[in-house]
Order: C-alpha cells, then structure tokens, then sequence
C-alpha cells in the first residue's frame, strides 16, 4: 500500500510542466514532496530591506521594500524606434537604506506603470555596480498589495502573514515563484506520515510532521519558523542515524573469524625489534582494536588521530595479529605515492620479518606485497598469485586491490587509509573478497569533530590518537604576506637556505603542476575563494616556482620537483631520492598531503596558502617536524590582511590542534562540502541540521536511534520511518552513481 500517493504526485501534474522543468533541472525537485522539503533559506519581514551592506556582489538576491522615487528618461539610441531609447530608474528603500533599480527599451512599461511611489512589492535580480553604486538591473518583482479588492484579495491570501520566506532560487524561478508554488501543494501536507515513533515525538514536544511543514512555509511569528526548525532538524538527524544504526545492527549480525594472536608469534618478534615504547595512546587503542578481532562479528572501526601521531604503527600491529592468526590483511590507499611510501615503510619496520619466503628471512616472517594499477604485467601477475596462495600475509595497495580478477586465499583484515577519497561501497567492495566478512580499520588523517564522526561515520566504533610520540617536535607556523611585506618573502627563502645548511631539508608546495593540461578554469583546481576572483592571477605553478627558485633564491641548491602527473616510476624514483636526503628542496603538489615520512624534512613553504583548506594546510603541515628537529611551516599568500582568507591561514598558524581547526574549517566552508568530501559520494543531504550547531540533537538522535533499532531491527509499525529511510538511501545511492 503507498502510504503517500499525493507526496509522491509528480511536480509536472500539480505545475505543470514548463514550471516542473525548471525545477527538475535547477533545483533537483521532482515530486511534491521534494517541494515541500524545499525550505526557506530566510523570511523577511514585509516592507524590510536586506542591509545594503550585506548584498553580495554577483548573487541573485531577493528584497521587499517601498518605492520612494521612479524617473523616466530618455536618450539618443540607434536601435530604438525614431532613435529615441527608455530608461527607467527606480529608487526603493525601507527606511534605512536605498537601491537603485534600472530597467531599459521595451522592459520599461509594465514597471514605468506599476512601480509608483509609495509601492510596496518583492524585487530580485542580480547585484551589480554601476557608477560606483549597486544597482539591480531588470529585476522580476511581485507587488505587494493589501487593498481588499476582489483583484488583490487572492495576491493578499498569498502573502498572508507577517513573514515572507525567501526560498533559495536559482534566476530561471524566483523566490516568489516558488513560494506559490509551494502554496498550491501545501494542503498535500496533511498527507505526510511521520517518521519519528510518537513516543519520541512527544517525550521531546515536537509538533507533528504536518503541522512542521505548514508552519516552515506559512508561518505567523518567529516562534513558528523555530517550532517548525526544531522538528525537522530531529526529521534529518534521526532518519541519518537509524540509518547508521541500522547498518551497525547488521554488522554485529554478520559471522567473521576471530582473529587472536599467537602468543610468541610475528607480532610479539615484531615488538620486541621496536626501538621504542609505544605511547599510551598507542597501547590503548591497539587493545580496543584487538579486542575487536577477537570477536566473531566483524570489527568494524574507525583510527583517527592527529598528523604524525602514530596511526600506521597501530594498524601494522592489528595487521601483524591477523597474518599471526593465520590470515591475510590488506591496506588501501587513495594515490600511488602514498601506497609506495606505506610499503617502503612497512618493510623498514619490519625488517627480515618482511622476508617470509626468502633466505635470510625470521622464523616467523610473511611476505609484503604491493599492489597499484600502474604495476608492469609480469611483476602485477606476480603480485596476484602471492594473495591468492596466501605467500603473501600483508599486501598494501590503490583501488587496484577492489578489481574483479584480484583474489585473496583468506582475507582477515582491511585497512583503508585516509577514508574520506573512499566510498562506503568501495570500501564494501574489497570487503566482499573475503570468505567471510573481515575486520575493517579505517584510518583519517584529518581529525574530525564529534559531530561530523557520529553523522558521516556514524556505522564505524572510534578510537582517538591524541598523543604524539616521543621525539616529535613542534612545528612552528607562520603568514608570510608576500603582497604586502615582500621582503618576508625574500626571508623565507633565506630560512630554507638556513635549514638545508644545517643538514636539513624542505618541502615548497604550490596549488598546481603548470603544465599544459593544467588549466586553472578545470574541474579540480583548488576551488577559489571570493577574495580571488578580484586577482585574475591563475594559482602558483609546481614547474614555475622550481624554475624560478633553482635560478634564483635557491640556486645552488638540488631542487626537484612532483605531481601526480608524472610516471609513477618517476614519482617512485624523486620519493627515493628526497628520502636518502639527495635532493635539498622538493617543490611538489598537494600529492605530498598524506602519509610522506622523511623526518630529516625539516621546512615547508606553501605558495598561495589561500587557495587550500585549513584541513588540508594542517594535513601539509605535518610532513615536518617529523624527526629530533623543530619544523618550520611558512604560509605564502597575497590576500589583505582583513580578508576572510588571511582570518582562516591566522587560524591554521594559531593552533596545531587539528580537531580545533577542523570545527574552524565546518564553520567557515558550506557543510555540504565537508560532509560531502567525508562521505566520498554518500552525502548526507541535511537541508536544516547543522553539524556543529546542533551537536546536542545529533547525539541525542544517535541514542534513540541505538535503543529503537536494538528493540525492532525491521521498524515495525514505523512507516512513516521506513519511507524516510528509503528515500534517504536512494538519494545517497542516486549521488554515488553520479559521482561513478
């Protein structure tokens, strides 16, 4: 039985389908429930015009307010009839401030007649400047009318209300437009059915979905809007979390091999040839993930800590338990550079441990293979016989590893590194390779708030590495304004001369490579902030700078360069030569970002530091610092110091805390980005919830969504919870595909 046929009610039937079309196409709107969970970015009070202050330049932006003044005038024109053209100016206000509105030729009549003084009516249009002075130029505007006439009485009705929500727009269909729209649908919304049990709905006083709706779009005070925001925020966090709940339930269900290590077997020889104590951090975490692969459901865990604070030595020991227990454990990572650089590491730390097989090879040694897509056929087959025989104990590897033809003899453990370039199904994907499910671990480099863990990661268990080893040093970081103190500059050159005389080396990272293929304009560029776009300067090349810097600040010194479009052997070959400490100076992209580990690299500069996010900064940032020596991190930007891109970088040198930069990065960036990058093509799709706000309603969600799901798996006798959830997915499902 279709419980909501009338929400379900294609937009182009109830529209028609020109209106429908547009709404398709720009607004991602589809059927009349879609409509009705297009919410109102804002209300305005009528007659009240946004600040002029805060029109943003080049936004399509709505105001209501009251014609003050309207002139005609005309002028010489060639192309208008008898060579006389139209202008029309009309000033409107609210009182506190004024906006010029200008409309030309043919487009003057109907306003020239309608826009009296003394009219109120909504105006949108685009911002712009002319003659020093924002204007909005033909704007579309709806007249406010609040005579009792039999014409005016249904454009009355329609504005009802002291609030006017401003809906976000798109230029093909006004704010307006779509609030009528929305009217003409409202009465659907008695139809909705509830998603949240009625026990929750009135233990916490939430008014009924329905009533939400109605008082979202047509409400009569402030307190309305906030009613209607409480409820449908508790809509988004719980149908998320039973979501997550739900596929955790599962989990615990599903069969997996326990995984124990062998008393006196590889992990205990591996211990004993560590030359140091692991952190207590380190010894704590390991025994939650141990006591996870002890159990016979699959572990199912997510490793976040800070840059350098000892991750890949954690995972290592869960992965050396499981080749103990006899089976196989397998690392994935986002880029060829990272996968080489675990595996180089991997095999240095576990010595003639690595060498099962081979002569010389310990008593309880395995072998450490690499898997990447770019592998020649012969070393590739090679490669592929050792897991399916189970020669091989530890493979490490890129999206390789997830290929159909790859086969694995018993597959116990799955590493993913830096979780948020993978997917969920990708990461289901390998999974599926085992005869059993096996244990996940996934590792993140970049700290994540509480919030965003429990709304994007919500299926995994955390554990937190918070401590940094001993021997670390600190990083110092500072703003170089190369604009506006071009000898600070000239300065920063002259520090990576005095680190590389000292026996150190440096790192300088710019947003792009510089060659041909390399167009700023493209789809993946570093994405620009507002400050940007007043400097039509295109973003630091890698080929430029070292060019520049090999014949002048640093001439003298071995400077080389890498990117993500050179040969991986050519990639493989400069990681080779910087670590051995050939080469002085590697100016490279932000391939560099994650899991690079040459602690004698003592000094980074970062060109045009803007252009990345703070996330991303502090990711770079802890490639130094990584040995006995103080790390230097130098951000190069032209920016003003009052912009909000210099704030951000004052931000990133303020603080090596990254879980506080990581809530500076949500509160400054849209939250879609955020949580779209760490769901890797799952987005969550919150339309009021916001992470950090509402960090209280996301936890408390997470517990009745926990205690409802451990009662009644299946949701029985929750529709209205199942519909949610249903629609939830598809769109999760639907957005994963797009991406490919």
């Amino acid at each position: 039985m279709d419980l909501v046929p009338a929400l379900r009610e294609p937009l182009k039937k109830v529209l028609g389908p020109a209106t429908a079309k547009v709404m398709a196409e720009h607004l991602g709107l589809h059927t009349v429930g879609d409509l009705l969970h297009h919410y109102p970015r804002r209300y305005e009070e009528r007659g009240q015009l946004t600040h002029l202050a805060d029109l943003p330049m080049d936004e399509h932006v709505t105001v209501v307010a009251q014609v003050a003044d309207a002139r005609l005038h005309s002028f010489a024109s060639s192309r208008a009839p008898r060579g006389k053209g139209q202008r029309l100016e009309v000033t409107i206000t609210d009182g506190s401030g004024r906006l010029q509105l200008v409309f030309f030729g043919n487009g003057v009549h109907k306003p020239h007649k309608e826009l009296l003084p003394g009219t109120r009516a909504m105006f949108a249009g685009k911002v712009s400047v002319f003659n020093r002075r924002l204007q909005l130029a033909h704007p579309a505007y709806e007249l406010l009318r609040a005579d009792d006439d039999d014409e005016a009485s249904e454009s009355v009705e329609s504005w009802a209300g002291a609030l006017i929500p401003l809906y976000p727009a798109t230029a093909k269909l006004e704010s307006w437009k779509i609030g009528k729209a929305i009217q003409t649908v409202l009465p659907s919304a008695q139809e909705a059915v509830d998603p949240l049990p009625g026990s929750l709905r009135e233990g916490r006083g939430l008014v009924s979905l329905p009533e939400a709706l109605l008082k979202i779009h047509r409400p009569h005070t402030k307190a309305d809007i906030e009613d209607a925001r409480a409820r449908l925020k508790w809509d988004e966090a719980f149908v998320l979390q039973v979501a997550l709940a739900r596929r955790r339930h599962a989990e615990t269900q599903l069969p997996a091999v326990p995984r124990e290590p062998a008393p006196d077997g590889l992990l205990t020889a591996f211990d004993d040839r560590l030359p140091f104590t692991l952190t207590d951090g380190q010894q704590k975490v390991s025994r939650e993930i141990f006591d996870d692969l002890a159990t016979d459901h699959p572990m199912h865990r997510l490793l976040q800590g800070e840059v350098g604070s000892g991750k890949t030595m954690v995972a290592l020991r869960a992965m050396l338990a499981v080749v103990d227990a006899g089976g196989q454990a397998v690392m994935l990572a986002p880029t060829e550079v990272l996968a080489q650089q675990h595996h180089r590491s991997v095999v240095e730390m576990m010595g003639e441990l690595a060498e099962g097989g081979m002569l010389g090879g310990a008593k309880h040694a395995t072998k450490v293979v690499l898997l990447t897509g770019s592998m020649g056929a012969a070393a590739r087959r090679h490669a592929l016989l050792d897991l399916a025989t189970g020669e091989a104990g530890i493979v490490i590897g890129t999206h390789a590893l997830i290929e159909d033809k790859v086969r694995f003899h018993d597959l116990g453990l799955v590493v993913v590194d830096e979780q948020h370039r993978f997917g969920v199904e990708q990461r289901d994907a390998l999974r599926g390779k085992g005869k059993q499910p096996p244990h996940l671990l996934v590792m993140t480099a970049t700290p994540i708030p509480r919030t965003v863990a429990m709304t994007v990661f919500g299926d995994l268990e955390t554990s937190v590495l918070d401590q940094l080893p001993a021997g670390r040093s600190p990083i110092a970081s500072h703003v170089v304004p190369a604009a506006d103190k071009p000898h600070f500059l000239s300065r920063a050159w002259e520090r990576v001369r005095e680190e590389v005389s000292n026996g150190h080396q440096a790192y300088v990272v710019c947003p792009r490579i510089g060659d041909e293929e390399d167009d700023p304009g493209k789809k993946g560029a570093p994405r620009k902030s507002p400050e940007d776009d007043a400097e039509k300067r295109p973003p630091l090349a890698v080929l430029d700078i070292a060019e520049q810097l090999a014949k002048g600040d640093l001439h003298g010194l071995k400077v080389e360069i890498l990117h993500g479009r050179m040969q991986p052997d050519d990639k493989d070959a400069v990681m080779r030569r910087f670590a051995a400490g050939e080469t002085d100076v590697l100016v490279a992209t932000t391939v560099i970002e994650v899991g690079v580990n040459v602690p004698n690299a003592t000094a980074m500069v970062i060109m045009d530091a803007d252009r990345f996010g703070v996330s991303q900064l502090h990711q770079l940032r802890g490639r130094v610092g990584r040995g006995s020596a103080a790390g230097l991190c130098l951000l190069v930007t032209e920016m003003p110091e009052a912009s909000a891109a210099r704030q951000r970088l004052n931000a990133v040198a303020g603080t090596l805390d990254g879980f506080e930069l990581s809530r500076i990065d949500l509160e400054q960036r849209r939250e879609g980005d955020v949580l779209g990058q760490a769901q890797s093509g799952a987005r969550t799709s919150l339309r009021v919830l916001a992470v950090i706000e509402d960090e209280e309603i996301i936890a408390q969600a997470r517990q009745e969504a926990a205690a409802l799901v451990a009662t009644d798996p299946e949701l029985t006798g929750l529709p209205g919870l199942k519909t949610a959830l249903e629609a939830l997915l598809d769109e999760q499902r639907e957005q994963y595909l797009e991406k490919g």
